[in-house]
């Protein structure tokens, strides 16, 4: 079958198709195999330590830490660190 007769023929659909394969139609044959021989081992890769929350958790060691010591300091300079010589001309003393 020639492509241009494919396009012509979906040109109701959203999306035409030239291959004339279509992914559903392929998936729902397909279905769920019996047996998957690699099932026991893949498993490991999803459980334990390696489950998705846990290499989330793992991506970024250390940044719960530093949010809270980078706002507990922000709150220290906001309290007691006041610029003394804010809006006085700055001379050449500064340089």
């Amino acid at each position: 079958m020639y492509p241009t007769r494919i396009l012509r023929a979906n040109q109701h659909h959203s999306k035409p198709n030239i291959t004339g394969f279509d992914v559903n139609k392929f998936a729902r044959a397909a279905g769920q195999p019996r047996y998957d021989p690699w099932e026991r081992a893949e498993a490991w890769r999803y459980t334990g330590m390696f489950s998705r929350w846990n290499r989330f958790k793992s991506a970024f060691p250390g940044l719960g830490i530093a949010t809270v010591a980078f706002a507990v300091y922000l709150g220290y300079e906001q309290m007691f660190l006041k610029d003394e010589h804010h809006g006085e001309a700055h001379g050449n003393e500064h340089h």
